[in-house]
């Protein structure tokens, strides 16, 4: 088997770095942005930030036709520094908060899977990045 090719995609986001950790890791504002496009949602997280522990996202369409488990283990995590983890598929997730100034620097790196083309992929991670800058920003107001 191929080793799956690395995908990176970031944002810098107007926030300071403890408000913008906040919204990334707890499961009340993942809800509100864990999401490509509007015609999908995430109802609930379940999020266990420690090294060893778990994560859990349901993934729905707006409409309710169709959804799955986005899961996985933490394999490290550094307070304000970076999360990685295993999705339960075996890829590998990278991501790295650095603060600049007064505002924040996500960094996320991950394994494309084999089914859709990586140019698909990376836009939809960014779509995700770019609703969760969104959301980070407006709760720093």
């Amino acid at each position: 088997m191929e080793p799956n090719e690395k995908v990176t995609v970031e944002v810098l986001v107007n926030a300071p770095l403890e408000k913008a950790w906040k919204v990334w890791t707890e499961p009340e504002f993942i809800t509100k942005w864990n999401f490509a496009s509007d015609d999908w949602k995430c109802p609930t997280a379940k999020n266990d930030l420690q090294t060893g522990g778990r994560f859990s996202y349901l993934m729905k369409a707006s409409d309710d036709s169709v959804g799955f488990d986005f899961s996985g283990e933490y394999t490290r995590v550094e307070q304000l520094k970076v999360i990685e983890y295993r999705i339960d598929d075996g890829r590998m997730v990278n991501i790295v908060f650095t603060e600049e100034s007064d505002k924040t620097r996500v960094t996320e790196t991950f394994e494309a899977e084999n089914m859709h083309p990586v140019v698909l992929q990376r836009n939809g991670w960014q779509a995700i990045l770019n609703n969760f800058k969104k959301l980070a920003e407006e709760e720093a107001k």
